[in-house]
């Protein structure tokens, strides 16, 4: 059997855009419900656990995307610059222009939900002011990522 290079690197585009897709969905639905909980201490520890995962998971497949999706559009001869490949990119840095401010706003509920849950204090204002910024990028960037998807599997021709 013969190594093939397209499919090997078409594999590792569709692992890195299910990584984000999922990470995203399961980022999002631990971190409300942590804060449905309303308790310092669970929000703190999801929150840890929430900007690891975006660390070692979202990261790594923001890094392998274009990677993999350049080599795939140089390989079977795809313009980056014309149609639903060109889409696809301005999706993505759409995308990573609300991720990027939600990484930060993570880091900083973590910090703040530690700091209520070690003084055994309720949760400060800045923490819910900055969680609802936070639940509001992750809309347009989850839809972003949803339609891009959606422009890998059928290509439209425009």
């Amino acid at each position: 059997m013969e190594f093939d290079f397209v499919f090997f690197v078409r594999w590792l585009h569709i692992i890195g855009a299910c990584v984000l897709l999922g990470t995203g969905a399961g980022i999002a639905f631990f971190m409300v419900m942590a804060q449905r909980a309303g308790n310092a201490l669970v929000i703190a520890h999801t929150a840890s656990i929430v900007v690891l995962a975006d660390l070692l998971f979202t990261a790594a497949a923001v890094v392998v995307q274009p990677i993999t999706g350049t080599l795939l559009a140089h390989e079977i001869g795809w313009n980056l610059w014309e149609g639903w490949v060109l889409w696809s990119l301005v999706l993505y840095v759409f995308t990573g222009a609300f991720w990027l401010p939600v990484v930060w706003i993570q880091v900083q509920l973590k910090k703040l939900a530690w700091e209520a849950a070690t003084r055994n204090e309720p949760l400060p204002a800045r923490y819910h002011r900055l969680y609802r910024i936070w639940f509001a990028c992750g809309f347009p960037a989850f839809l972003a990522v949803l339609a891009i998807i959606w422009l890998m599997i059928s290509k439209p021709s425009f």
